[in-house]
Order: structure tokens, then C-alpha cells, then sequence
């Protein structure tokens, strides 16, 4: 194990914001280039401090963030044959240590380290023993004896969590583990956790005052697959939180985060039991009955216990799930957890939905009336993220409830937008979808309240007896009608009226674009790189690395808009916001390039989408000197296809541009300031075909969809678009 961080030539990419190729010429171009410390030949590793010195040297980096540093230090911690995410568990216990008593900590922090090698390891475990009890403490399995190597990152973790507080600098040591991780973390994202939680709580307008205590106000809620307890997290400090997962590791590490956002001044032992093991074979929380049960299950699992649970009682009427039927045990495992009229909310597959094994299941929880709803969420709300996950929502059966109807809502058809992946998603439009719907569903269900209409396309409530068939298929699509265009035949003709205004003028290649000529003689211009007109100061290159995180729902006031990649290659407004403060934010003449991909460069204008807003990860921000370099013309020359491909590295399907590399010919300030133009009149022809392209298919899926259902008929004039 080294004694000081060392990083891979990957890691120095991320701290640069360059692909690992630019690394690679560094070495072979730079002589002063620091020499591998450790590694092997085809992976060596460099000393962290030796790195750092020479990229702030080559004006490279301007200073390695402090979260970089703890958690390159967290690296030199770890044991290569260990969990690699051992060390953050003694990283947690120090920000548990300066969240529930500083003082402590205080009265140690002057000590020498002599003192502090036996001293802080007691006082931690007395903490942590006082917070999470004695079996949780020893869970964390907190070394005895601190050395030189823990006791910096000790100092470094106190400056961190005097920056953002020990919670949010736990939650940021988090999500760097989870996207340096070798394999991605599976977590549920704090969006997508927010929504379960929310479904559980009816403490809403909406709901009556007299209806059971959510979770989130002292109820039960229990999540036998809880991972980093981001579910846990969202049910909110005022509940009693139970959880179970297979990694002992991961159960400590939801513990820690779970305490760092409980009140600090919250008496112990605090109201979380959290215990490893496998809940599906040894169930640790036997008998309980909680409130609220929410789970995102592992998926497609084979070996989960089938021939030793043959005859467990959570399985209904005798039915054994199927051995292939690994997320229906999970459901069958909460149900039998959730109290009766409790709430269980599981996120599922798709196919778990429609598959035959698993029909007999399908068929008795909608007999019973257990399972209430199935919603269809958009791709990219959860991992995985190319998959458009189902969510079902089952209560727990009362003697005497003979409601069977379920809800069947496909949010995904009311978020076309959010099919674009993780960074597309509208969660706050999505959250009001979701809750609306069920709230006035759950709400008629349980007082006898009238039901709220069926939506064409989108929602429906669908009687018990109509899905008992031979397939019991409960995907939200089969059973739901086609939506008839909103608005009709006049809002389908004013769409046409403004595709064909737009291809009047603005997408007009007659009048938008501009006339060219072929050169008699070209000569060719001296070029310079992007990198060389850095250090003479023409402009200022800043990369985002992963870039600032995104605010949670309910995280208070909207903060600085957040724009992603996504959004910069799909030319839209940011789709996210950050609540905590952005080192940087955009301003007029910048130019905005993604990391990833190419053929894509946006100038910033004054009062538009782009204008101060932060930036999330994988992007460039170039912000020329006008006086010496004019953006459109900067913008140009990074759209060019032969730019991009010089200088870009390849993997197996993505490309990462690094854009000091970017080369520009060396041209008067008059002649950039004409192509400039020209290239803004292109930029913007291609927009208007991008906003064309949208129209023109909102107007051909609107009038076939109004066809098809017998909402709209031809007229016999033949004018107009319906």
C-alpha cells in the first residue's frame, strides 16, 4: 500500500478534463513529465503530489479540488484485497464525529499524533456507539489505531465538512466512489427515491386528515435491499428505518449517511436498524409489519433461493415464484412485511409486467387487491438507465376491503421529452404526474370517493376482472386507449401554420444561409491550437471534469441551473438545477464544447438559455478575449468536422475531445469577425431545422393518432393540415 495517493493516467485525465490519449503524449512529448511510481507497464501510477505540481506548472489545472484530494487519500487507504469501499467507512465515522459532537473533536484536534493514534479511534467508537448502538457500531469495524495516512485525510475531511457540512461532503465522497467504481453503482438515484417516498406520504391537500400516518411523519418503513439507503434516505429522519443488503459494507455505509442527515441534537440510540444479509433467504427483520415497505430489488437474479423456499409462507396460496421469477419473491417478500393498508412501492424490470412464468403471481395479487398500480416511468429514472422501469405500488390487505381496480399510468407517454436518457428526465412535471394521479386513485380507493376520469393514453383504472386472463399482462400501454391530439383538428392546424412559417424563412436555405463561392487560390493559413492561445491569454479553456452535483426535489428554493451534456448536444435549456454553489457559471461570448462526441460548439448570448448557468460534467467552457478572438468564429472552427477528428481520442464508442488540441487558422480580427457571421447564419439554419423537425413530427404523430382513434376525419375541401 503506498504512503502517499497515487493516480492512473485515467484519473490524471478527469483532474485535466482531457481523454487519456492527451496523457499519454504528455508523457511522451514533456521530459519534466512525473516518472510512474508504482502500477505495472501497461497501468503505471504516478504520485499524486508529483501530478498536481506539474499540471498547475503547464497551466493545466489551477488547484486539485479538496474533494479530489480526500478521495485520492481514501484511495491510499484502501486494501487491495478488501471492499473498496472499506475506507469510507472510517471517513463517515470522523463526519459522524464533527455532525453529532464536535467538541469532541475540538478537545483532540491540537493533540500530537502520538496521542491521536489511540484517542481518536476511542472517541469515534464512543460516538458512533452513542448515535447507532452497539451493533452498529460494530458494524462500521473501525480500526483501533490511527496512523499517519488516516490522520491527514482526518485534517482534510474537517476542512471539507467545514465547506458543506459533514452530510453533503459524505454525499459528495458517495458519489465519487460510485463513479470511480469498477463496476457503476446500482443506486437509486435521489429523484427517483424522492418519488417513492412521496407515494407513500399522503400528507397532502389532497389527501384527508384522517387517513394513517405516513412513514415520513413516525411511521415503519423498511427496505430489505436498501444498498446506500438512498430509499431510507428520502422516507425522512422522523421515520423508524429498517433495512437489510447483502453487503455488509454497503449496510454500514447507509448507516453512516443515514445518521450524517438525522438532526444532530436527534437522542440516541437513533431510530435506524440496518443489518447485513441476504433478507430474501435469512430475513432479518422476521415478523415486521412496518408502514411503508420501498425497494428496488437486484434484478434477474437465478440463484435467489428457490428450492429452499419451497414452502415459506410469504408466498400466497402456496404459489412459488417461478426460479426465473426473482423480482416477483421480492414483491411477495414486502407485501408480506407491509401492514394491512400499508404501502409497499417497488421499482421493477418491465418484463415482470408481462412475463408468463410469472402470470399465477400477476393473477392473485390483482385478486386479492393487493397490487393498486403499475406506472410506466420514462428511460434513464433509474438504473438501468436505458430501461423504462415500472413502478408498482401494492397495499397491504384489510379484512373487509373489496376494492379491485388497479391503476394502470404510463408516465412515460405523458414525458415523451424524457426518453432521451438519465439528464432528460422533468422530474418535478414527472412527480406531479405520478402523484396527482395516484393520490386521486388511492384516495376514491380508500374513502369511496368517485374515480378520477381516465385519461386517454395515459392513465386508466382498470377493474380487477379485465385482467384476468390467460396472460394477466399488466403493462400500462396494453390496457390503456390512444390519446386524441390535444386540441384537436384547430390546435393540429396551427401547428401546421407554424412549421410552414418556419420553413418560410428561418429554415429557408434561399434566405438563411449564406451565399459561398469557390477560393481560385486558397492558401493555406498558419494554424494555432487552442492550447497555445491559452497561454498567451486570447482565451481561457476550464473543463468541468464531473462538474457540479444536481439538487434533489424539495432540496428548498430552485438554485442555479445545471446544464448536462445532454443538453448542450440537444440544444435545449438546462434541465437540472444545483443548490450548491457553482465555482463557475457562463456569460455572454463563451463557448461551450462537450467532452464527449464532437461537432458540437454553442456561443452563449446575453439573456438566452445558456446565459449564467453552471456546468455539469464532461463539458469545456471557452471564453475568448474579444478584442483577439471572435466566438462565433471560435464556435466555427469547433463545429468542423476535420477539427473535431484531430483532435479527438477514441474508445470503442465514444470520442473524448481534447480541446486544447483544437487547431484554428491564424486570421485577421476583420476576416474572423465575417466568417463569424457566416457562421452563426449556419448555426442557426441548423437550429430551425432542429425546431422544424420537432413540429413536423408532433404534426404527423398528431394527425395520425387522430385518424386512428376516430377523433379527427379528412375533410372533402382538402384544405388545410385535418
Amino acid at each position: 500500500m503506498p504512503d502517499r495517493p497515487e493516480v492512473t493516467a485515467v484519473e490524471i485525465a478527469r483532474l485535466a478534463g482531457v481523454g487519456r490519449a492527451a496523457v499519454s503524449n504528455w508523457r511522451r512529448r514533456h521530459p519534466d513529465f512525473p516518472q510512474p511510481a508504482g502500477g505495472t507497464d501497461t497501468s503505471p501510477t504516478f504520485r499524486l503530489d508529483e501530478v498536481e505540481h506539474w499540471l498547475r506548472a503547464q497551466g493545466k489545472i489551477a488547484e486539485l479540488p479538496l474533494l479530489e484530494r480526500v478521495r485520492q487519500q481514501l484511495e491510499t487507504l484502501r486494501d487491495p484485497d478488501g471492499h473498496p469501499a472499506a475506507p469510507l467507512l472510517a471517513a463517515g465515522a470522523l463526519l459522524l464525529q464533527l455532525h453529532r459532537d464536535p467538541a469532541g473533536w475540538q478537545a483532540l484536534r491540537e493533540e500530537p499524533d502520538t496521542r491521536l493514534a489511540t484517542a481518536l479511534p476511542r472517541l469515534l467508537l464512543q460516538t458512533a456507539a452513542a448515535a447507532l448502538g452497539p451493533d452498529g457500531a460494530a458494524l462500521l469495524a473501525l480500526p483501533r489505531l490511527a496512523g499517519a495516512t488516516y490522520l491527514d485525510l482526518v485534517r482534510m475531511l474537517e476542512r471539507l465538512a467545514a465547506e458543506h457540512g459533514p452530510a453533503d461532503a459524505y454525499e459528495q465522497l458517495l458519489t465519487r466512489h460510485a463513479e470511480a467504481a469498477a463496476r457503476p453503482s446500482a443506486a437509486t438515484p435521489p429523484e427517483a427515491a424522492a418519488l417513492l417516498a412521496a407515494l407513500a406520504d399522503p400528507a397532502d391537500p389532497a389527501h384527508p386528515a384522517d387517513l394513517d400516518t405516513p412513514a415520513g411523519a413516525g411511521g415503519t418503513v423498511l427496505d430489505p435491499a436498501c444498498g446506500l439507503g438512498a430509499l431510507l434516505l428520502a422516507a425522512g429522519p422522523g421515520a423508524d428505518r429498517r433495512g437489510q443488503d447483502l453487503d455488509p459494507v454497503h449496510t454500514a455505509l447507509a448507516l453512516l449517511r443515514l445518521a450524517l442527515n438525522t438532526p444532530p441534537d436527534a437522542p440516541g440510540p437513533l431510530a435506524l436498524d440496518l443489518r447485513p444479509g441476504d433478507s430474501l433467504r435469512a430475513d432479518a427483520h422476521a415478523g415486521l409489519t412496518a408502514d411503508t415497505v420501498l425497494c428496488q430489488p437486484p434484478y434477474n437474479e437465478r440463484d435467489w433461493g428457490h428450492d429452499e423456499l419451497q414452502y415459506d409462507s410469504r408466498w400466497p396460496g402456496g404459489l412459488v415464484p417461478p426460479r426465473g421469477e426473482s423480482e416477483l419473491a421480492w414483491v411477495l417478500h414486502c407485501l408480506a412485511h407491509t401492514r394491512p393498508d400499508g404501502l409497499a412501492a417497488l421499482l421493477l424490470p418491465p418484463t415482470v409486467a408481462s412475463r408468463r412464468a410469472g402470470r399465477r403471481i400477476r393473477a392473485e395479487l390483482v385478486r386479492s387487491g393487493a397490487l393498486r398500480a403499475v406506472v410506466a416511468l420514462p428511460a434513464g429514472t433509474a438504473p438501468p438507465y436505458g430501461v423504462p422501469l415500472h413502478l408498482w405500488l401494492l397495499r397491504g390487505p384489510r379484512p373487509g376491503d373489496d376494492f379491485r381496480r388497479v391503476l394502470l399510468l404510463d408516465a412515460a407517454a405523458a414525458h415523451p421529452a424524457a426518453e432521451g436518457g438519465r439528464d432528460r428526465v422533468d422530474w418535478p412535471a414527472l412527480h406531479r404526474t405520478v402523484l396527482d394521479t395516484w393520490r386521486a386513485f388511492d384516495t376514491a380507493a380508500r374513502t369511496g370517493a368517485a374515480l378520477p376520469a381516465d385519461r386517454p393514453g395515459v392513465h386508466r383504472a382498470v377493474p380487477a376482472l379485465d385482467l384476468l386472463d390467460d396472460e394477466t399482462d399488466l403493462s400500462p400501454a396494453r390496457h390503456l386507449p390512444a390519446a386524441a391530439p390535444d386540441g384537436g383538428a384547430a390546435a393540429l392546424h396551427h401547428l401546421h401554420s407554424r412549421l410552414a412559417e418556419l420553413l418560410a424563412g428561418p429554415a429557408d436555405p434561399a434566405t438563411a444561409l449564406p451565399a459561398v463561392a469557390d477560393t481560385p487560390s486558397p492558401a493555406e493559413a498558419p494554424l494555432v491550437t487552442v492550447g497555445e492561445l491559452a497561454r498567451t491569454g486570447a482565451l481561457e479553456v476550464h473543463s468541468s471534469g464531473q462538474g457540479v452535483l444536481p439538487a434533489a426535489p424539495g432540496d428548498g428554493p430552485p438554485g442555479t441551473p445545471l446544464l448536462t451534456d445532454q443538453d448542450l448536444i440537444a440544444g435545449t435549456a438546462p434541465t437540472a438545477t444545483t443548490a450548491a454553489g457553482a465555482p463557475l457559471t457562463t456569460r455572454p461570448g463563451d463557448v461551450l464544447v462537450p467532452a464527449l462526441g464532437g461537432g458540437t460548439a454553442r456561443v452563449v448570448r446575453a439573456g438566452g438559455p445558456l446565459d449564467g448557468v453552471a456546468l455539469g460534467p464532461r463539458l469545456h467552457l471557452l471564453r475568448p478575449d474579444p478584442a483577439q478572438l471572435d466566438p462565433d468564429f471560435l464556435a466555427g472552427v469547433l463545429r468542423a468536422t476535420g477539427s473535431a477528428r484531430r483532435a479527438s481520442s477514441y474508445a470503442s464508442t465514444t470520442t473524448r475531445l481534447d480541446v486544447r488540441r483544437v487547431e484554428l487558422p491564424r486570421v485577421p480580427p476583420g476576416r474572423q469577425r465575417a466568417l463569424g457571421a457566416a457562421f452563426r447564419r449556419i448555426a442557426d439554419f441548423e437550429a430551425a431545422l432542429d425546431r422544424a423537425a420537432a413540429l413536423g413530427r408532433g404534426l404527423a404523430r398528431g394527425l395520425t393518432d387522430g385518424l386512428a382513434t376516430g377523433g379527427l376525419t379528412e375533410r372533402q375541401d382538402g384544405a388545410g393540415p385535418a
